[in-house]
């Protein structure tokens, strides 16, 4: 896992020269841009769980290194069809233009299936007893990230289904997408691409996987505050603030979900969906304040 990632490390600086001396564009962005996205994707996914793997007893860890090197040829698979469709100046996912693309497609459909089941038994593997760091909130955010990632991988299959558009004129040609209200290609964020006048299926795809990278962090913040901070040193109180951060990372998920499927964009909610935000903060906010003053007057009469 490790030297795949920093082979992805590599492919990302080759795709971010690609961007600089070859200008084509493609759906309204450099054509390189998808192969650097995706490489440094992949880097941050093995370096995580190469890392979450090394936790695992050794019983278990034997396991997970076979189904690490099965994801990575499943990785490298999807990465290469990638380059090729984008030196070949054409999209690689939704395409069923020509045989070629549409088996090139049906090849990474596949690879993304059995890359989530190959995750799936991953995270399996660290949410059985025995799998932990030593410390119950780094444990906890390290299971927690886990599940809400999985469930982030599982949101990509949302983007496969034809759009209304593409149902009523016959499933050829592009099928899928990722906007949700306008065809795919139109003014995007800077880096991401994410639609800055619709929906866009992939803010929540990637907002739930990086929930593995988030609450292992949170924790590993507090942990670093606790030797100042006194009453974070009770392992009980991190590992409460974690919950309620892992919680309110899932309602985070659940809400940019919604809004992308009601065709709005991140940058411009309306009034219900900041509304709804507002509420998620307002209780993550309680919810920690509650523990921290709690914790807090325990540590001041103790």
């Amino acid at each position: 896992m490790m030297r795949f990632a920093a082979a992805m490390g590599v492919a990302a600086l080759l795709s971010a020269v690609g961007m600089i001396i070859d200008d084509r564009v493609l759906l309204g962005a450099p054509i390189w841009l998808k192969p650097f996205k995706f490489a440094v994707s992949i880097s941050v996914y093995c370096l995580t769980w190469g890392w979450l793997t090394s936790l695992l007893p050794t019983a278990r860890r034997r396991l997970a290194n076979r189904i690490s090197g099965a994801l990575i040829v499943l990785l490298a698979v999807e990465y290469v069809i990638i380059v090729v469709q984008a030196a070949r100046g054409t999209t690689s996912h939704f395409n069923l233009t020509t045989p070629l693309n549409t088996a090139l497609f049906a090849v990474m459909g596949v690879s993304i299936a059995l890359l989530w089941t190959g995750t799936l038994v991953l995270t399996v593997l660290l949410l059985r007893k025995g799998s932990n760091t030593g410390d119950h909130a780094s444990t906890l955010a390290i299971r927690l990230g886990a599940v809400i990632s999985l469930a982030g991988l599982a949101l990509g299959a949302l983007m496969t289904s034809p759009t209304s558009e593409q149902t009523a004129r016959g499933l050829t040609g592009i099928i899928g997408a990722h906007t949700v209200g306008a065809p795919d290609g139109g003014p995007g964020m800077p880096i991401t691409n994410w639609s800055t006048t619709d929906g866009d299926l992939r803010i929540p795809h990637f907002v739930g996987m990086h929930a593995l990278q988030v609450l292992p962090l949170l924790a590993l913040g507090l942990a670093l505050l606790a030797p100042r901070v006194r009453w974070l040193r009770h392992t009980a109180v991190r590992a409460r603030l974690v919950l309620i951060g892992g919680a309110g990372y899932a309602g985070l998920v659940g809400l940019v979900t919604w809004q992308a499927l009601r065709g709005q964009p991140l940058t411009s909610p309306d009034a219900l969906t900041g509304g709804c935000f507002a509420l998620l903060v307002a209780g993550v906010a309680i919810a920690a304040a509650s523990t921290i003053t709690t914790a807090r007057r325990r540590e001041i009469y103790s």
